[in-house]
C-alpha cells in the first residue's frame, strides 16, 4: 500500500494556502483598472464582498464534506472550481460578469483553506503539528498581506487579467500535489448528507452577510430589505440549530461546540476577524490622508503585519509544546491588545514608522493566536470531526471580518457626517477623496486640507478605539481556554 509523501503533500498545501489568500486581496491594487476598464464603478465593492461572502458560506460545508468524502476529492472540487472562476475573471467584460466570477471563486476557495489545513492535522502527529501549522499561518499572513503588493506589479507590467490567471498554473500545482502524494483511508459504508442542513445554513449566511456587507450602502439600515434580510437570517439559522440537532448526521455537530476549546478559540477569533479588517482597510487610509504619505510608505507599515505574523507563528510552533495552548493565545491577545492601543495612541505628527511598529505588534499577536487555536482544535477532535472543526475556526474569522467590514464602515462614515455637520460647510464623504492622492491634495488650500485631515483622523481614531475594545474582549475570552501544557492525544 502506497504511503503519503508529506514533504511533497505539505508544500502542495502551503501553495494552495497562499493562492486562496493572496486571491482575497491581490484584487485591491487592480481595481482602479479594472474599473476603468469594465466600468461600473458603483458596484466597485462587490467585487471584493463577492468573494468574501461565498467563501464564509461554503467553508464549514466543505469541512463536513471533507469529513464524510475524505479530504482529496472534496479538495480537487474545490481547486477546480477556483480555477474555473479564476479563468473566468479574466476574461470578464463587464462588472457583473467580474462579480458572478468571484462568487466561484469564492466558492472554490472555501473549500482549499480549511481543508488544506486539515489534511496537515491528519498527517502530522500532534507533537508535529505545533510546528507545521506554525508555517501555514505564516504562509497564509504572508499571502494576504502581500496581495495588493503583488497585484500592484501585475497590473504595472502585464495587465490586470493577470491577477486572477497568475492562479492558474500555482492551483493545478498544488491540486497534482495532493491527489498525486497524498493516501487516505478509505471511506466505509453509504455517506448520510445533510441537505437540509445544508440549504437552510447557505439562506441564513448568505441573508446575514449580505445584510451586513449592503447595509447603510446598498439600502438604509432601517428599511424593508434590511428587515425582510434580518428576518430571513434569523429564521433561517434558528431552523438550521433545530435541524441539526436531530439530524442523524449533521453538516455542523454542535456536540463540538461543548469543548471549551473550541467554544473560546472561535470566539476569540471571531474577535480577531474584525482586527485583521480594521488594519488592512483602514491604515493605508490614513498613512495616505492623514500623513501625507505615498502609496509605497503606507503598503509598507501594512507589510509590518506580514512580517510580525510569520515570526510569531514560527515562533509559537515551537513554544506550544513547551508552555502549552493557553500561555501562547494569552501571550497573542496581549500583543493584539498592545497593538490595538497603539493604533489608538497615534497620531498624524508620529509617523509611518508608528504605523508600521503598530502593524507589526498586531501581526505578532495575529501570528500566535492563530496558530495556537489550530493546533488546539485539532488535539481536541477525532479524525472523522477535524475538517468541521477546523472549517468552524476559519469561519469565525471571515464573520468576524464581515461582521467589522459593516461595523467599521460605519463607525467611519457616521463620525466623519458628524463631524462635518458641526461645521455646516457642505462636506459630504466624497470630500475625503481629495486627501488620497499627492495631486489630489495639491489642490486643496490649506484649510481646507487641515480641516479634512483632522476629521478623517478623528473618524480613524474611533475606528481604531471599537478595534481596541475587540482586542479586550479577545484577551477576556482566551481566560476561557483550558489551562495546562499537555495536549489531549486522539484516538483515531
Amino acid at each position: 500500500m502506497k504511503t503519503t509523501n508529506r514533504p511533497l503533500v505539505l508544500a502542495a498545501v502551503m501553495l494552495a494556502m497562499s493562492v486562496g489568500a493572496v486571491e482575497a486581496t491581490i484584487v485591491a491594487t487592480a481595481m482602479p483598472s479594472i474599473a476603468a476598464d469594465l466600468g461600473g464603478f458603483s458596484k466597485y465593492s462587490w467585487v471584493f464582498s463577492a468573494y468574501l461572502l461565498m467563501n464564509t458560506v461554503t467553508v464549514l460545508i466543505y469541512g463536513k464534506l471533507s469529513d464524510i468524502f475524505g479530504r482529496k476529492p472534496i479538495f480537487a472540487f474545490g481547486i477546480i472550481l477556483f480555477l474555473f472562476g479564476s479563468l473566468m475573471c479574466g476574461l470578464a467584460d463587464s462588472m457583473d460578469q467580474l462579480i458572478f466570477f468571484r462568487l466561484i471563486q469564492g466558492m472554490g476557495a472555501g473549500a482549499m483553506l480549511p481543508i488544506a489545513t486539515t489534511i496537515v492535522g491528519d498527517i502530522y502527529s500532534a507533537e508535529e503539528r505545533a510546528k507545521i501549522q506554525g508555517y501555514l499561518s505564516s504562509v497564509w499572513g504572508i499571502s494576504a498581506v502581500s496581495g495588493p503588493a503583488i497585484g500592484g506589479v501585475l497590473v504595472a507590467t502585464v495587465g490586470w487579467e493577470y491577477v486572477f490567471w497568475a492562479n492558474i498554473p500555482l492551483g493545478i500545482l498544488a491540486l497534482l500535489g495532493v491527489l498525486i502524494f497524498l493516501q487516505e483511508p478509505k471511506k466505509n459504508g453509504k455517506p448520510v448528507i445533510d441537505y437540509t442542513g445544508a440549504s437552510l445554513l447557505t439562506v441564513g449566511l448568505v441573508s446575514l452577510l449580505y445584510f451586513l456587507i449592503e447595509g447603510g450602502v446598498g439600502f438604509k439600515w432601517l428599511s424593508l430589505t434590511a428587515g425582510i434580510l434580518l428576518l430571513t437570517a434569523v429564521i433561517s439559522l434558528a431552523l438550521f440549530v433545530w435541524v441539526e440537532r436531530r439530524a442523524k448526521d449533521p453538516i455542523m455537530p454542535f456536540d463540538i461546540w461543548k469543548n471549551k476549546t473550541i467554544l473560546y478559540a472561535n470566539l476569540v477569533s471571531l474577535a480577531t476577524g474584525v482586527i485583521l479588517i480594521a488594519v488592512s482597510s483602514y491604515l493605508p487610509t490614513y498613512v495616505t490622508g492623514v500623513m501625507e504619505q505615498p502609496a509605497a510608505i503606507a503598503g509598507f507599515t501594512l507589510t509590518a503585519m506580514s512580517i510580525g505574523w510569520p515570526i510569531a507563528s514560527t515562533m509559537a510552533g515551537r513554544l506550544l509544546i513547551r508552555y502549552g495552548n493557553f500561555r501562547i493565545s494569552l501571550a497573542g491577545g496581549i500583543f493584539l491588545v498592545t497593538g490595538a492601543l497603539l493604533f489608538v495612541a497615534m497620531r498624524p505628527e508620529a509617523g509611518p514608522w508608528w504605523a508600521a511598529l503598530s502593524s507589526f505588534v498586531i501581526g505578532i499577536g495575529m501570528g500566535l493566536t492563530s496558530t495556537s487555536f489550530i493546533v488546539s482544535i485539532q488535539s481536541a477532535v477525532t479524525y472523522e470531526k477535524r475538517g468541521v472543526a477546523t472549517a468552524s475556526n476559519m469561519f469565525m474569522r471571515n464573520l468576524g471580518s464581515t461582521i467589522g467590514v459593516a461595523l467599521l464602515g460605519t463607525v467611519l462614515n457616521t463620525s466623519l457626517l458628524n463631524y462635518f455637520a458641526k461645521s455646516g460647510e457642505g462636506y459630504d464623504l466624497d470630500s475625503i477623496n481629495s486627501l488620497l492622492t499627492v495631486d489630489s491634495r495639491e489642490g486643496l488650500g490649506a484649510d481646507t486640507l487641515h480641516y479634512l485631515q483632522e476629521g478623517l483622523s478623528l473618524a480613524l481614531q474611533n475606528v481604531y478605539t471599537v478595534m481596541a475594545a475587540f482586542a479586550l474582549i479577545s484577551i477576556l475570552l482566551i481566560f476561557g481556554l483550558p489551562r495546562g501544557k499537555g495536549e489531549r492525544k486522539n484516538v483515531e
